[in-house]
């Protein structure tokens, strides 16, 4: 590594990115994959200043540097086949040493703080199989012994999966709601505020109403529907550690998460033909486009499923 830098800067610079990846290990301590992977990066900057400038770079090349110099790094780095998740972390990594010479009085990092980050692709949700949230939603697979613990975690899983809630929706639900057949439908207060109207399958009145006939407290309508052991309000860690136990039991992808069943309910009505709208309005979605995201998903599951049947795939 120090042979390659030498050859990639002048000493005056090289003893300054030498002071700053020490001050990352010791002073903000960054752990030693952060710190390599930051060498790496400016390293990597350094090595393209060199030719960019027509010879090795000094503080001096680097205090005169301007954004259009940063984004021609960052097409380099793009045509050497870097994704946008590798050009945004090395990106950071030169901004952070700009800033380091900056405080020291040697450099301007006001270009590098101005150029916007290449746009991070969104990661795709990981729904379950219609079959695998069936299990995980069951009152029959659920592993608490006592019964009426074993009803509440299906309950809430019913919702999650048979709504669309969030977690912190379905514990948000006071006594006085999801109190008889006759109930069709919930409004939901979910982000910003913004309120919308769910359909409740039968299923999920049936599995709320055996927790309510086992739960041993009294569920008044001001009050919270789900409980912890002990009468309190119902913390969503109980749940999440409560699928984590039902993942490890069913066999399940570490992707196999409370809020994966919200997934799957948008990802199955898709699959099932319902419109991006509709789904827009049963999730709480602000913007189409955070809908939309699961056409992808969809798109996906076919491509596995055409790839895996088609003869000449």
């Amino acid at each position: 590594m120090q042979q390659e830098f030498l050859i990639s800067a002048r000493p005056d610079l090289q003893q300054a990115r030498e002071s700053w990846l020490k001050a990352l290990a010791g002073e903000r301590r960054l752990s030693a994959l952060t710190v390599e992977a930051y060498e790496r990066d400016t390293r990597q900057f350094l090595q393209f200043l060199t030719g960019h400038c027509g010879g090795a770079p000094g503080i001096a090349d680097i205090s005169e540097l301007r954004p259009a110099d940063l984004r021609a790094f960052l097409a380099a780095r793009r045509g050497d086949g870097a994704g946008a998740r590798t050009l945004g972390r090395g990106l950071a990594g030169v901004r952070s040493f700009l800033r380091f010479l900056e405080r020291r009085g040697l450099a301007n990092a006001a270009g590098a703080a101005a150029l916007r980050a290449p746009r991070q692709p969104k990661s795709l949700p990981k729904p379950l199989t219609a079959a695998d949230a069936k299990r995980v939603v069951s009152a029959q697979e659920q592993l608490a012994e006592e019964p009426w613990i074993a009803a509440r975690n299906a309950a809430v899983l019913t919702l999650l999966y048979g709504c669309g809630l969030r977690i912190s929706e379905a514990l948000g639900l006071s006594g006085g709601e999801l109190t008889s057949a006759e109930e069709t439908a919930l409004r939901i207060t979910g982000k910003g505020g913004k309120t919308r109207l769910v359909p409740v399958l039968p299923v999920a009145l049936s599995a709320v109403a055996e927790y309510r006939k086992l739960c041993p407290y009294h569920l008044a309508a001001e009050t919270p529907l789900f409980r912890g052991a002990r009468g309190g309000p119902l913390n969503p860690a109980i749940i999440q550690r409560e699928m984590q136990k039902l993942r490890s039991a069913l066999g399940l992808a570490d992707t196999a998460t409370p809020h994966a069943l919200r997934h799957s309910f948008a990802t199955h009505l898709l699959g099932r033909g319902g419109d991006l709208r509709t789904i827009q309005e049963l999730l709480g979605h602000a913007s189409l486009s955070t809908t939309q995201v699961y056409t992808g998903v969809d798109t996906a599951r076919l491509l596995d499923i055409y790839e895996a049947a088609h003869p000449r795939a």
